[in-house]
């Protein structure tokens, strides 16, 4: 019988390293197979909260940020491309020259949730700014990712217009923020066990495995 494994994935659909630890994580769970029942859960974090409406140049917010030099920037974004090519996710850098507020997909993510559709929008999510270099903050483009995954585009636009979720998304911001979480992405495993960033998948089948037989 295989055991069941709850896994919360905190996460920002802005953060690179987000996708490719998702992507390594999935890899992991195909390889211990029917071994374990996953539950996954993707928490909310806000790599910029406070980013305006417009969004900002790349490469301008990360020298801010993070005081990156443009051969700096260059140089990671090639290892990030390289490793997402690795997983199977297409990184299309050419694309993407802004960093948008993602508040709203959040609060989308979490009413996927309650739909049973929440992995499949993470997803899509990703895709539409990594791949093809959209906006998740611009309202039109969540509901085409909405569409793209079979969910309610009506209800969504009516959920984006409202308020709803707000409470739910700032309270497990908070949460995990008091728990230490500053960074992501951050995987926490039946509540207990943290794995932090966008590990290979051999490190998440590892942990899977021991956990599994410790459990």
């Amino acid at each position: 019988m295989s055991k069941e494994i709850r896994i919360d994935f905190v996460s920002d659909v802005s953060c690179p390293w987000c996708i490719i630890g998702l992507k390594s994580l999935e890899q992991a769970i195909d390889k211990v197979g029917d071994d374990v029942s996953v539950q996954l859960h993707f928490q909310p974090f806000e790599l910029n909260p406070k980013m305006v409406a417009e969004g900002q140049d790349i490469g301008e917010h990360l020298a801010q940020k993070y005081g990156a030099t443009a051969e700096q920037t260059a140089k990671n974004r090639e290892m990030i491309r390289a490793r997402g090519a690795e997983l199977g996710f297409a990184f299309n850098m050419a694309t993407r020259s802004r960093i948008y507020n993602t508040f709203d997909a959040h609060r989308l993510l979490h009413w996927a949730e309650l739909q049973g559709r929440q992995h499949a929008l993470k997803v899509a999510l990703f895709e539409l700014y990594f791949s093809k270099g959209g906006n998740p903050s611009s309202h039109e483009e969540l509901l085409q990712a909405v569409a793209e995954v079979g969910l309610d585009t009506a209800e969504a636009a009516r959920i984006l217009a409202s308020d709803d979720y707000a409470a739910d998304v700032r309270e497990a911001e908070r949460f995990y923020q008091q728990q230490g979480i500053n960074s992501v992405p951050a995987i926490i495993i039946n509540e207990r066990h943290l794995i932090s960033g966008g590990q290979p998948p051999e490190v998440f089948e590892q942990a899977l495995r021991k956990i599994m037989a410790a459990e």
